[in-house]
């Protein structure tokens, strides 16, 4: 730095040139509220009112405006450009880095590396990790998000969020035990560290320990409230699935939709898509498990909701959603509209691109169908070869993709391809023993297949599972 400017650390310890003790505290208020999940990331706009010539403080409030408020996004960006010869070097990392993600044809590729490349210099710097882990979620890359955070863990052994940071890449690999081992590491430093909460109910959830999962859930969750839609949200799917996975009664399921996602709609600061992303998730579920009778009030009432364009092309894994409650409910016009722009929006990709987002496009034409009750069409749109790991790049967890492979397996069913459902079925059966519903299917696809031995060996084996869980 030139002698004479005045600079100040941030929470990391990294030198921001500004003056103003405000700027650098709107600053780490931001860091925390987006590490916790908080409602207020708003605060980052204070932070270029207090200084406006702070080139930190201006590409962090241009990145949270152009995912919040696009229009507003280039203003802040313009800001902190005109002002970068005059920034600490730390502030010009992280205006690559942000500008990369933000710029008209960005480069994901590109975007990944000078991540990586800014935390080989600023390995503290746990916000700039989360936004890298965040891209390599929606590129499907959990070895890459795993990569980095342990490149810089050997600096932040002790610090809040980074072991919740550590332990999703790891669930996403399969390492559960690790998984598990690493988010319990973090709620001993942090004991809200909500990301560490949510990779602890995940681990459980996958190895069917339904009830010790909702019980530990459940205790958490008095302090949720201050979490943004998504995450509170998110957290409660969580439950519900536990509750519907573990055989409980769908009364229960019923009380977390209408309680715990749907009524975070009633709050002031709500975020809409982020609860109807989880909604639609959750009587996704349902409706493959035959159970949407009971929902059907509740699915027609967000349909309502979703078919407002607004809630469109924020998010492929909400589109997809989108698309099958919109054919479900008979809003088979808005579903066709969707689906052409998405295809549009796919058509201007480039070719790399639609190589990235093939299975993402298909998966949106067969959920369209299926939603029109057309097993036979979506199911040739997906293949008989249909593998959900390819579908990651829509932006979803192993446990969000697990509905579709659901979607299959009934689609199969009600096909009349016995011996292919039961193959993949035991397949299944084998990464999780535990799901009572996962056995019903298979005891559906021996009986089509007239072996009746292990028809009622299925059925036993459900209905021992289906008596130990919530009973």
């Amino acid at each position: 730095m030139e002698r004479g400017v005045e600079v100040k650390l941030d929470r990391w310890g990294y030198e921001v040139r500004t003056s103003s003790d405000d700027c650098i505290s709107a600053i780490n208020s931001y860091y925390h509220q987006v590490l916790s999940y908080g409602r207020q990331r708003r605060v980052i706009l204070e932070a270029p009112g207090h200084d406006k010539d702070c080139v930190l403080a201006n590409i962090l409030a241009a990145q949270f405006l152009y995912s919040s408020d696009p229009s507003r996004g280039p203003f802040h960006l313009i800001a902190a450009k005109s002002k970068l010869e005059q920034a600490t070097s730390y502030e010009k990392a992280v205006f690559e880095a942000i500008s990369s993600l933000i710029c008209e044809n960005r480069d994901d590729d590109v975007a990944v590396e000078l991540h990586s490349k800014l935390l080989n210099d600023y390995p503290k710097d746990l916000i700039s990790l989360k936004r890298a882990q965040l891209l390599c979620f929606y590129m499907g890359r959990p070895n890459q998000s795993l990569d980095l955070v342990q490149k810089v863990l050997p600096h932040n052994k002790e610090e809040d969020y980074v072991y919740g940071m550590l332990a999703f890449p790891l669930l996403e690999l399969g390492r559960m035990p690790d998984a598990e081992e690493a988010a319990r590491k973090g709620l001993k430093i942090n004991t809200q560290d909500y990301w560490a909460q949510h990779a602890v109910c995940h681990v459980l959830q996958y190895e069917c320990r339904f009830k010790e999962a909702v019980e530990f859930m459940e205790a958490c969750s008095s302090s949720w409230n201050s979490c943004l839609s998504f995450m509170l949200t998110h957290n409660w799917w969580h439950v519900a699935l536990c509750y519907l996975e573990g055989h409980s009664s769908m009364q229960k399921v019923f009380e977390v939709y209408d309680h715990h996602i749907w009524n975070e709609l009633e709050r002031d600061d709500a975020t809409p898509a982020e609860v109807y992303i989880n909604a639609l998730g959750l009587l996704l579920r349902v409706y493959v498990r035959d159970e949407i009778e009971t929902f059907s009030d509740r699915l027609k009432v967000l349909a309502s909701c979703v078919i407002d364009q607004t809630f469109w092309y924020l998010d492929w894994h909400l589109d997809v959603l989108i698309l099958w409650a919109l054919a479900k409910s008979g809003e088979i016009s808005k579903a066709e509209e969707l689906l052409k722009g998405l295809k549009d929006k796919f058509s201007k990709m480039s070719t790399k691109k639609q190589q990235i987002m093939q299975s993402g496009i298909l998966l949106a034409e067969a959920m369209f169908e299926y939603g029109k009750g057309n097993d036979k069409q979506a199911l040739d749109i997906l293949g008989p070869g249909f593998d959900v790991n390819f579908c990651k790049i829509i932006g979803a967890s192993d446990e969000q993709l697990e509905v579709f492979s659901e979607v299959w397996y009934s689609m199969l069913l009600y096909t009349g391809q016995a011996h292919k459902a039961i193959e993949v079925l035991k397949k299944q059966i084998k990464k999780r023993e535990g799901v009572p519903f996962i056995w019903r299917l298979l005891e559906r696809g021996y009986s089509m297949a007239g072996k009746q031995k292990e028809r009622g060996e299925a059925a036993d084996r459900a209905k021992t599972l289906e008596n130990a869980y919530f009973v």
